[in-house]
């Protein structure tokens, strides 16, 4: 995790981890977050569920997208909301770079909710705040729009944790990082993008390091550290192939990213299969 410190308004400061921000840090307390040795016991489970469902992974996903935003009186336009589902199908279609996932996000509705203490402390408030607006089943992407004072630019939680706690699912973003926003070198709304991978089931590039299996992905190279900026030449697990630095699963910046690799959307959909899809046991009927 990287360390928490106070964010001014218009820009995100480094943190620890490679001069990497927080884009899905966890915040103090907060238990949304990998843990150390997650990613094999994830896959581990995948594959059991997959085995017991024997239903086809599918080419295409499509999303029901449902999005909260909370306010004090200061709150994106509704124009940068749309901007950032757009923006968000631009990304996982491919449009810049890599490949397209075959995920594809549909906007149902956009919820404003004013309460100035769920806008300024989303986490400290979260159970109530998702208790009162979340809709849908663990089909249904639940985005929540707010402000996080800490160095963290957005969190989400994981599919494999929906039976846990069905009520937290979701993503979590800071205003500031739609299309658009205040946050220097994070407001083309690729946190939303960084995000939404974990929701579908995706680990950092980083994850692991560089011991099996890293992020469980075997066309994703194994990698050392987050990255910050976006470092040229970057390898930082020597002999295995120059880190994913354009990735939408690593910590650059906004400018740097730009790709999916064929095997993360592979990974997404059976994401999908075995946790969010109708067959699954906590989809809604």
């Amino acid at each position: 995790m990287v360390a928490a410190q106070a964010v001014p308004a218009a820009q995100a400061v480094p943190g620890e981890c490679g001069g990497a921000p927080a884009r899905a840090g966890r915040p103090p307390a907060d238990p949304h977050g990998p843990e150390p040795g997650q990613v094999g016991r994830a896959l581990r489970e995948l594959r059991e569920r997959l085995d017991t469902l024997a239903a086809p992974v599918p080419d295409t996903v499509v999303v029901p997208t449902w999005v909260h935003v909370l306010t004090d009186g200061r709150r994106p336009p509704e124009a940068a909301v749309r901007s950032q589902i757009a923006t968000l199908n631009a990304a996982y279609g491919g449009a810049h770079g890599g490949v397209a996932t075959g995920v594809r996000f549909d906007l149902k509705g956009v919820t404003v909710t004013r309460n100035a203490e769920w806008f300024a402390h989303p986490v400290t408030h979260e159970t109530a705040m998702k208790a009162a607006l979340r809709k849908g089943g663990p089909e249904t992407l639940n985005l929540y729009i707010a402000q996080l004072g800490q160095l963290v630019l957005g969190y989400s939680t994981y599919p494999f944790w929906y039976d846990r706690d069905p009520t937290l699912d979701g993503v979590l973003l800071d205003w500031r990082t739609l299309p658009g926003g205040s946050l220097r070198n994070f407001n083309r709304g690729f946190t939303g993008v960084h995000e939404i991978g974990h929701w579908l089931g995706l680990f950092h590039t980083f994850d692991n390091g560089c011991q099996e299996p890293g992020d469980g992905i075997d066309d994703t190279p194994p990698q050392a550290t987050p990255s910050g900026g976006c470092p040229r030449g970057k390898d930082s697990c020597p002999g295995a192939g120059p880190d994913a630095i354009h990735n939408f699963m690593d910590y650059t910046y906004d400018a740097c990213m730009r790709e999916f690799t064929a095997g993360q959307g592979v990974r997404m959909r059976e994401m999908w299969v075995a946790y969010r899809g109708s067959g699954t046991a906590g989809a809604a009927r």
